[in-house]
């Protein structure tokens, strides 16, 4: 995976999707909240350089994303898994024949 920790707001606006004045608003809201810290390239000879350093209480807010993220996943796959098992269920006892195609029952197994 590469990493993209030098992309310009214009670059950040085409891989968003979203326009400038948005990525505007959202570096000075992480700004103010102290998650990030907003600072100017001292020896650039583009005045309007600027770099955006995560702060100690961003890294904890990625952090607690994160972890509610992956937590959200994870009971989406499980009801995905039940969904399924239900499916599954259901297509036997719907069609005998249908259920008795090896492919199909295979490809929908819980496989754990």
């Amino acid at each position: 995976m590469k990493k993209e920790s030098q992309l310009t707001q214009r670059e950040m606006t085409q891989k968003m999707g979203v326009s400038l004045g948005k990525i505007n608003y959202c570096i000075s809201e992480l700004s103010q909240k102290g998650m990030i810290k907003v600072e100017r390239f001292q020896k650039s000879k583009n005045k309007s350089a600027y770099i955006y350093r995560l702060t100690p209480s961003g890294l904890e807010e990625v952090s607690t994303l994160t972890v509610s993220f992956l937590k959200n996943k994870i009971r989406e796959y499980d009801r995905i898994k039940m969904e399924i098992k239900s499916l599954v269920g259901q297509v036997r006892e719907m069609d005998s024949e249908l259920a008795a195609v090896p492919d199909l029952l295979e490809a929908l197994k819980d496989k754990s």
